[in-house]
């Protein structure tokens, strides 16, 4: 049995088997073609944090791949609320097949997963978002843009920083990371990444010039910069990150045949200018669109390796 918590406990292999079989997937749907391989399972979706795209895209996903997701907020539960984590983890995994958590620590997934009984998926935490980079990266395939990637993520050093980190890593692709100061990467996830990219050939490069790592990009990409749970920090944040908007003069900078990523919810006139997203409409909404598939394929993955 396997949990998918970080990219870091995945082979290069396994991320793109997993990618693989979202594609073979979204391929089987548009044609009509629903194969049910979890059918009769039940996902529980724990959701600390609120979402629009998680929650409909697992939602969703379960009920086209034949089984069914319960939506578990900290309303329904008892975790959060008196009952330790472990205790929690015991009785839902006794009831149900798979189990996605949307949460704040990292350490409560982790310890979730310890005492799991079934695969365990990071809907995404504080420090990772995992799942997004299987839908970023489905995406990137798509569009036929993995060969000679080189990666410019703009913005805060936040859970996608630490995740395109992962995934460069594993992967083996180059990736410039701009932020502003005092808002850079976590320093053990950058060791982490640079320790596996010295097997694997990737390239990554962290700065504070956002210009320098968007020329010669082929893929830009960028984030929210106040995450859920930092709304306090909002109006510091928007005079901190000044210069570090993507807008269509930024863009110039990059490949001529550069696309833009955002994992949404965008927020235009900050770190995207409303043109340039609306420019990049059609990949950056693919992009959202294949968190149904990608998971999919990880969903159908999880449970293959418990044969």
């Amino acid at each position: 049995m396997r949990h998918f918590l970080t990219l870091k406990d995945f082979t290069k292999e396994e991320i793109l088997e997993i990618i693989e079989i979202g594609l073979e997937i979204k391929k089987d749907l548009k044609a009509g073609n629903y194969k049910k391989e979890l059918e009769m399972q039940t996902l529980a979706m724990i959701f600390e944090k609120s979402s629009t795209r998680t929650r409909v895209s697992f939602e969703t996903g379960m009920f086209q791949l034949g089984g069914h997701a319960l939506f578990l907020s900290n309303r329904d539960i008892h975790l959060g609320r008196g009952e330790p984590v472990k205790d929690t983890a015991r009785v839902i995994s006794s009831m149900c097949d798979m189990v996605m958590i949307r949460t704040f620590e990292h350490s409560m997934i982790e310890e979730f997963a310890s005492y799991s009984k079934v695969p365990v998926i990071n809907g995404l935490t504080d420090s990772f978002h995992p799942i997004q980079l299987l839908a970023d990266y489905m995406t990137i395939k798509e569009y036929g843009m993995e060969k000679n990637l080189v990666v410019a993520y703009i913005g805060d050093g936040n859970n996608m920083t630490n995740s395109w980190l992962m995934l460069a890593a594993k992967l083996g692709f180059e990736l410039r990371i701009a932020t502003p100061k005092g808002y850079e990467v976590d320093n053990a996830v950058l060791r982490d990444a640079m320790d596996i990219a010295t097997e694997s050939g990737a390239v990554i490069k962290v700065m504070n010039d956002p210009k320098e790592a968007v020329r010669g990009a082929t893929i830009v990409t960028t984030d929210t910069w106040a995450s859920m749970g930092q709304e306090d920090e909002k109006e510091q944040r928007i005079k901190d990150f000044k210069g570090f908007m993507v807008d269509g003069l930024m863009m110039c900078l990059a490949d001529r045949d550069a696309k833009f990523l955002h994992c949404l919810p965008a927020y235009r006139g900050q770190e995207v200018s409303e043109e340039l997203l609306e420019n990049h409409a059609d990949i950056v909404f693919s992009e959202a669109e294949n968190r149904l598939h990608a998971q999919k394929g990880l969903m159908v993955w999880l449970d293959r390796q418990r044969g």
